[in-house]
């Protein structure tokens, strides 16, 4: 493990050798921002808007839950002014950027700071581990807060734009309420409020919301389901009547494929990331996400 580290070390360094002779594409004037995954990058852009360059350090269609960090990704997080994450340990290489990056005009912000987190026990071999639920974006006014987090931390580095980034965040977070009042509006029509998903990413939405997440596939990341829990499953989709299985672009398919066949049911795409319909803005995923699930919930 520590020959792997001093590996890792070397190679920014050799990269960092490399990048000095390139001048960089971001301007001087510039705040540069490296977001952990979409959303995140969304939120920095509408607080910062024009005195913001954002890069998101996950790449496109890869699982966040086992995505690894590179040298080069690295160097580019260590050019930036701030690291926005989403916390609640969803980033397992965050203590790999706070112990390389040792420089004084840098910021890690924990979006989840404020947020009241949903707890989950997993189990290894012998003991059980209770760890949080990550996927706080996915609830509306949690996303709120996030955004007044990014907006605190943006105004502790760059104090002399406070203004503007009070009040593009005051305008987005408007957007934001609004977008809950409507989801709000929209899912209290639904007939049916339970749903089978691959992953329990969808927790609290369907707390904020009144629905019934009941039955995951994958409980823990990169944790099939065996046998026994593949049989639960089939037997919870029959039990409740669902029609579908909420799929994710992010996660094979081949295990939620065998259940809605045997199951007899379809597999309706979300996207809790907003990258594999496109949708790079918040606001865009989140109402496609309703749609889909309006499919199969509504009726």
């Amino acid at each position: 493990m520590k020959i792997l580290k001093q590996i890792f070390l070397i190679l920014i360094i050799f990269q960092l050798f490399i990048n000095c002779g390139q001048k960089s594409q971001v301007p001087s004037n510039k705040i540069r921002i490296a977001a952990s995954i979409t959303p995140l990058a969304d939120f920095a852009k509408q607080v910062g808007g024009e005195r913001v360059e954002v890069f998101t350090v996950v790449p496109l269609a890869t699982d966040p839950h086992t995505f690894e960090l590179t040298p080069d990704l690295m160097v580019r997080i260590s050019e930036s002014h701030l690291l926005v994450l989403n916390g609640v340990g969803f980033e397992f290489w965050a203590e790999k950027v706070s112990n390389n990056i040792k420089k004084e005009n840098f910021i890690i912000v924990d979006t989840s700071a404020g947020i009241k987190i949903i707890k989950e026990l997993h189990h290894d071999e012998k003991h059980p581990l209770e760890s949080g639920n990550p996927h706080i974006w996915l609830d509306p006014l949690n996303a709120i807060q996030q955004v007044k987090n990014i907006r605190d931390a943006l105004i502790k580095f760059d104090g002399e734009y406070r203004e503007l980034y009070e009040t593009n965040a005051g305008n987005y977070i408007d957007k934001l309420t609004k977008l809950d009042e409507e989801f709000h509006a929209e899912i209290n029509t639904w007939k049916m409020k339970k749903f089978v998903c691959f992953h329990p990413a969808w927790e609290y939405f369907a707390l904020r919301y009144g629905l019934d997440q009941a039955g995951v596939v994958e409980k823990s990341p990169g944790a099939q389901p065996g046998p026994k829990e593949i049989a639960e499953i089939i037997d919870t989709v029959k039990l409740l009547k669902v029609k579908a299985i909420f799929a994710e672009a992010q996660f094979p398919d081949n295990i939620i494929r065998s259940i809605a066949e045997e199951s007899g049911i379809g597999v309706v795409p979300l996207d809790p990331i907003g990258v594999s319909q496109n949708l790079f803005h918040y606001t865009d995923m989140m109402y496609y996400n309703v749609k889909q699930m309006a499919s199969v919930l509504k009726e």
